[in-house]
């Protein structure tokens, strides 16, 4: 290929969207967050601004770490689109670490730089991150406040993208949920999350630049920064929410005219829980809604049908994945209520399989790892390459899901394989109790662990989180199971909790009810 004909090929990088936008609909609203709200223009020459000083004050280098800890807000975008463009690998880190976790993550990744929310300045002044040499405080008023580090660049000229990026360039490094052990710094490449894009446009039906996006899920999450950055992508509105408010949420849907939203099941949990009647007006009433998108924790079967009562038929889709393989599976609003507790069928252009513990593919409905292969894979973990062999059998990803397909090609998650319980010799999955648990009317969440057993191996123990106002015991819970499992899945006790432990993506946490146990 001549050097003139490469010329003509667009590598795909991840502010490219905003800067195509802002070109094309320089005054239209790009992104609000409370009471500001950023013209596409104006998120452009914001975006630009701080590449510039990244580039300049920073003295940034492609490849270097810049770590992000803040929940969202309107500077969240454009510190991660601006300092990608300056070929900088951006930590999203969760808001909600203490001192000891940021120091863990900053020094992992070698963090040179740390932006972080004002409001977190105790946290970050206690952490030891031995690498980083800056720390700017959004929303900050005086020298280490991020207006005056980011405006100090006004007046000056804006250089186009210095550093020639690749597409296949990591621009961020996510930090896994740490559900099962020391969390991970997952690095993901431009190109993975541009197509990922692409394809959610086409999946969904929300992210054209007419759409309007209600994010409330953390950016600081894989699947929160995925969800809000494609709508920014292809020129779209977006509206992201800093606190989540159940009763806000449905008067927005109502109200203002959005197409799509992204919510987790706690999101979805908080909103039932709010008053009756409050719920009865507003049923059936979200008319401009084309998509509601759940997605970082599975959704029970029980809950989904809730979903489907309160916001209509045809809007919901339940997608499966992780942050490595990115989105895996999604089953549409055609299949929720017919393909019962499906995660659906491969996301577009992915390859799906399940394998045995000798690397076969096992036979139609039985169990096996679910692998994936596609173009929005992970580039590894950072500084473990013990970790990252782990997950990859010949170019497929696995994130550690048993699952089973049906004769349809329906996917059906059975479990994590870690989470998996041995008791007596046979294979129990916690998954399959913890739907029946949510049947029950009294019972709001629900999660199974095995717990070490003398004579069985593992027993089973179940922690409940009790619905509002509801009265019931272990011994009629223990019995509504008994009339619905075999009886080797039957939890040996039963005990209730306040709330379920859970990470910043709404997953539960079952290594502190391990502790707990």
């Amino acid at each position: 290929m001549s050097d003139q004909i490469a010329s003509l090929y667009r590598p795909l990088l991840l502010a490219d969207g905003v800067h195509a936008a802002a070109a094309r609909t320089p005054h239209k609203v790009a992104l609000r967050c409370g009471d500001a709200e950023l013209s596409y223009a104006e998120l452009d020459r914001r975006v630009r601004y701080v590449t510039a000083r990244a580039l300049a004050a920073l003295a940034l280098q492609p490849g270097d770490r810049v770590a992000v800890l803040a929940a969202n807000c309107l500077e969240y975008p454009e510190l991660v689109l601006g300092l990608s463009d300056a070929g900088a690998i951006v930590a999203t880190l969760n808001p909600r670490a203490n001192s000891s976790e940021l120091a863990d993550a900053c020094n992992d990744c070698g963090a040179r730089v740390l932006f972080a929310h004002v409001s977190l300045r105790a946290v970050v002044q206690a952490a030891r991150c031995r690498t980083v040499e800056q720390v700017v405080f959004i929303g900050a008023h005086g020298a280490d406040g991020y207006d005056s580090w980011r405006e100090s660049h006004e007046g000056g000229v804006i250089a186009a993208r210095t550093p020639a990026l690749a597409e296949t360039q990591p621009f961020t490094l996510v930090y896994s949920s740490g559900t099962t052990g020391k969390p991970k710094g997952i690095l993901i490449s431009h190109r993975s999350r541009v197509l990922t894009f692409h394809a959610m446009a086409m999946e969904y039906g929300c992210y054209g630049p007419d759409d309007r996006f209600l994010s409330l899920a953390p950016m600081a999450h894989g699947a929160g920064l995925a969800f809000t950055m494609a709508t920014l992508y292809f020129g779209g509105y977006v509206e992201l929410v800093g606190k989540f408010e159940p009763a806000q949420v449905i008067e927005k849907l109502v109200q203002e005219p959005f197409t799509g939203i992204f919510m987790v099941p706690t999101h979805f949990q908080a909103i039932f829980a709010l008053d009756a009647a409050l719920l009865a007006r507003h049923r059936h009433a979200a008319r401009t809604l084309r998509a509601i998108i759940s997605n970082m924790a599975a959704l029970p079967q029980a809950l989904k049908e809730k979903i489907v009562a309160f916001w209509g038929e045809g809007l919901l889709h339940e997608t499966y994945g992780s942050t490595e393989a990115g989105i895996v599976t999604n089953i549409r609003p055609q299949d929720q209520l017919r393909r019962i507790q499906s995660v659906g069928r491969p996301f577009a252009t992915n390859l799906v399989r399940l394998l045995d513990d000798h690397g076969q593919e096992v036979a139609t409905g039985e169990v096996g790892e679910l692998y994936s292969r596609s173009s929005y894979l992970f580039d590894g973990y950072w500084n473990n390459r013990e970790d990252t062999a782990a997950c990859i059998r010949d170019g497929w990803v696995s994130a550690g899901d048993l699952a089973r397909c049906d004769a349809d090609g329906y996917y059906y998650i059975v479990d994590r394989k870690k989470d998996m319980v041995i008791s007596g010799g046979i294979n129990i999955f916690p998954r399959e109790i913890e739907e029946v648990l949510h049947r029950h009317p009294a019972v709001l969440e629900a999660a199974v662990i095995g717990i070490p057993d003398a004579h069985w191996g593992e027993r089973l123990r179940a922690f409940v989180v009790r619905a509002a106002a509801a009265s019931t015991s272990e011994e009629e819970l223990l019995a509504y199971c008994k009339e619905n499992l075999s009886g080797y899945k039957v939890p040996r006790e039963l005990r209730f909790i306040e709330t379920l432990p859970r990470n910043v993506g709404g997953k539960v946490l079952k290594k502190e009810l391990r502790a707990l146990a």
